[in-house]
């Protein structure tokens, strides 16, 4: 049993490494724009532990660096993480028999990668109890990627001078991870609507733009699965 656990744990953790290649440089970057926007090296590095999701990270940091009120800090990283509950109502009725402890292990890493990941291997059509290794492995093979890459970009960050503007890496980063996923019409109207609001409502203040740009994409793309 005890090798059945550990085959899955190491399948996971093997899946996963394709996707490190892309979050390693996306970890480095966030440690960066963290210290340029006034956080300490213990802050940047506490927030990869903390709150775990890259994208929200990213958001969260320039909008602080913006003097953004923590409300609407906290919103805006609520409607980033929205997704995380389709991820969850998808992982449920597979985990619904595992102890609260693993429970609360997996949520706190369930990530984009580790679902995409994970999702795979309980949507294989055998009657392994083990699944859950394999979860595990994916996860914490991306957790620890991403508190390393996360210390290697405080570390570096500490050498770039405060006033080198790098807050363009940000859009960079998120078109490079968006841009492959288009791929149906859905997703690319949603991308694309999204992308127009946030444009024309660029002059709203705390980056309001960004939120609502957001939820006019989730409805265009809902609206345009319909069609």
């Amino acid at each position: 049993m005890a090798n059945v656990q550990k085959s899955d744990f190491f399948q996971g953790v093997k899946g996963e490494l394709p996707i490190l290649i892309g979050v390693v440089p996306f970890g480095m970057i966030y440690g960066i724009l963290a210290l340029s926007s006034g956080l300490s090296e213990a802050e940047a590095q506490a927030m990869s532990v903390v709150v775990f999701a890259g994208s929200a990270q990213f958001m969260l940091v320039q909008l602080l660096g913006e003097g953004t009120p923590a409300l609407v800090m906290v919103l805006t990283a609520f409607v980033i993480n929205l997704r995380h509950a389709l991820y969850s109502a998808s992982v449920a009725p597979h985990i619904k028999k595992l102890s609260p402890l693993w429970k609360t292990l997996l949520a706190y890493l369930l990530t984009d990668e580790a679902y995409a990941v994970a999702i795979t291997r309980y949507y294989k059509r055998d009657a392994s109890p083990f699944k859950h290794w394999y979860f595990f492995g994916a996860g914490l093979a991306l957790w620890t990627s991403w508190q390393i890459s996360t210390a290697v970009g405080v570390f570096l960050g500490a050498q770039f001078p405060s006033n080198w503007p790098l807050d363009f890496t940000l859009a960079l980063t998120f078109i490079a991870l968006v841009v492959p996923t288009l791929k149906d019409h859905p997703s690319i109207f949603a991308a694309i609507s999204a992308a127009a609001v946030a444009l024309l409502t660029a002059g709203l203040p705390y980056k309001l733009n960004l939120i609502v740009a957001a939820i006019i994409g989730i409805i265009v793309g809902l609206w345009s699965e319909k069609k």
